[in-house]
């Protein structure tokens, strides 16, 4: 478990550690790419979530409040992709 664990938190906080570096970029266009760098730890942090509940780390409860979770971060990221996008 402690492998998981160490993986997630290494995974989850690359999330905002990417944006907020992608914020300090000089163009739209590099912002972008940390973005992309972002939903893939998120998709990371997502399947790290899924097998430790397939590895009955987790409950099904814990399960479903951090697949939400992540899915709500991940949602939020594409729109600001949108967003940059359309400008």
């Amino acid at each position: 478990m402690y492998g998981i664990t160490s993986q997630i938190r290494r995974a989850s906080s690359s999330i905002p550690t990417n944006i907020s570096e992608g914020c300090g970029r000089n163009s739209d266009k590099e912002f972008n790419q940390y973005l992309n760098i972002a939903l893939g730890s998120a998709s990371e942090t997502e399947y790290l979530i899924i097998l430790s509940r397939d590895l009955n780390y987790i409950d099904t409860e814990t399960f479903e409040i951090l697949e939400k979770e992540i899915n709500t971060i991940k949602s939020k990221i594409y729109k600001l992709k949108q967003i940059l996008i359309q400008q």
